[in-house]
């Protein structure tokens, strides 16, 4: 994956709520543009969503371990590949 997948992702209209798998098989979903912040190498993302919207973590995930990429409201099995 490039940093240009997750600013196309991040920026689409209407934006898309997604989940990335990464190599390890964690998932880490993000359902709100502000919820992903980006590097040069890696996606910062936004975990443990408190009552008011605001993350209460962040995970950093580098974009040669993010396996892939599934849309959240998609069926089990659908998945974007790299």
């Amino acid at each position: 994956m490039t940093v240009q997948t997750f600013r196309d992702l991040l920026t689409a209209q209407p934006f898309r709520p997604f989940r990335l798998v990464m190599s390890s098989g964690e998932k880490y979903e993000v359902k709100h543009p502000e919820m992903a912040w980006l590097l040069r190498t890696d996606i910062l993302v936004g975990i443990d969503e408190a009552r008011d919207g605001l993350p209460t973590r962040f995970k950093i995930c580098s974009y040669l371990h993010v396996a892939a990429i599934e849309p959240i409201d998609a069926p089990v099995g659908s998945r974007r590949k790299r």
